[in-house]
């Protein structure tokens, strides 16, 4: 079991090796729920939104839009973890 020191701030650090256990990244957001007995759920927070927003949201802002391979070649570079 992991154990974790809370500071004078009242905020913990979750280990590397926990949050690869969630699948979280630097940046993203977890989730706490509260449990019966004093107990914490910890999850990952799923994405929100839709692609939709995310067009939308970069409509315009872009003077050269990407090719068919440019998108390709971003897309699976993200699966690969390779951000």
């Amino acid at each position: 079991m992991a154990s974790l020191t809370v500071t004078v701030k009242g905020q913990v650090t979750l280990k590397r090796d926990l949050l690869q256990h969630l699948g979280v990244r630097p940046g993203e957001r977890i989730e706490l729920e509260k449990m019966p007995g004093g107990e914490l759920r910890v999850t990952a927070a799923k994405a929100q939104g839709s692609i939709d927003s995310f067009i939308g949201r970069h409509a315009g802002k872009v003077k050269t839009p990407l090719t068919i391979e440019d998108m390709n070649e971003i897309a699976a570079a993200g699966w690969a973890g390779e951000e």
